[in-house]
């Protein structure tokens, strides 16, 4: 099998591992299981195909399952909405006579900057593919880090979480969110598998991080939308968000993620305090008297 069909593969056969004959309602039938959770009959017999359809599929050598075949599936394997996006992708399988030429590097129009100026309050950045950060505000850099300082090539989320020690200390739950922006990358390669930079990234993520092959081979894939984050900063402690992820209107390749806090709230204190202190200094001093 190419490539493509070993990425298939492995996540067909994730999926239906993590699957018990009890969860999908099927009776002890007395054999031993060498494999945790469904055996490919037991997809096939509940997804309403054949066994042999079933494993042509799972081993990539199926021509455009319908999309009433990749639902039974998806409703048999319990597959979530980024794990369907992800097979659909998968099953798509692009030939080299239809890749689209290298992308060039994106460019964050000047309303997205003024927008990011605007949400002066709350940390806000924007992601454009592989979570390359494109631009943020001054909250975000002193956050997380200070992405304006770094290099072009390596302002990326991805590798600020999983190889910039310093993120270890500042992020909380640190595994949850390396491993969930692992899972996002996994759903991008799915659709984007000719995409020569995320592949250098995946590379060097995997030669580096001590961690990022074990999440990696886990197969999950996510897609950004909402939730909580928790930071600790070494000036003003721990700070708390709900994050909201958008996709900017006119360019589906970034997404807007803001970092929201209730007012009133300690963690909102703290931002204030951090903006107070860490606000640019004239660089002169007014004459009186002009």
């Amino acid at each position: 099998m190419d490539d493509r069909s070993n990425e298939l593969a492995d996540f067909l056969r994730t999926r239906r591992a993590r699957v018990t004959p009890d969860q999908a309602g099927l009776p002890d039938d007395g054999r031993a299981r060498r494999v945790p959770g469904l055996r490919r009959d037991e997809v096939a017999r509940l997804a309403g195909v054949s066994t042999e359809y079933y494993t042509r599929i799972e081993q990539g050598r199926a021509q455009n399952p319908s999309p009433e075949v990749l639902e039974s599936l998806a409703s048999t394997l319990r597959l979530d909405p980024s794990e369907r996006e992800h097979l659909t992708d998968l099953l798509a399988r692009p030939t080299p006579a239809r890749r689209a030429p290298a992308a060039g590097p994106q460019r964050v129009r000047p309303g997205l900057h003024l927008m990011l100026q605007t949400l002066d309050h709350v940390p806000a950045f924007i992601l454009g593919r592989r979570t390359d950060v494109l631009a943020s505000n001054r909250l975000a850099r002193e956050v997380l880090t200070d992405f304006d300082a770094l290099p072009a090539p390596r302002r990326n989320l991805a590798r600020y979480y999983l190889l910039d020690p310093d993120a270890r200390e500042r992020v909380g739950d640190w595994a949850q969110i390396a491993a969930e922006t692992v899972a996002i990358l996994r759903l991008a390669a799915g659709r984007s598998p000719h995409d020569r930079q995320l592949a250098d990234l995946v590379g060097e993520l995997t030669l580096k991080s001590p961690e990022f092959s074990t999440w990696w081979n886990d197969h999950r894939v996510l897609r950004r939308t909402h939730g909580a984050k928790h930071y600790h900063h070494p000036l003003v402690g721990d700070l708390h968000f709900s994050y909201e992820s958008f996709q900017v209107p006119g360019d589906t390749d970034q997404t807007l993620c803001v970092y929201n806090v209730e007012p009133g709230s300690d963690t909102a204190q703290a931002l204030r305090l951090l903006t107070s202190w860490t606000a640019p200094q004239p660089t002169g001093t007014p004459d009186p008297e002009a």
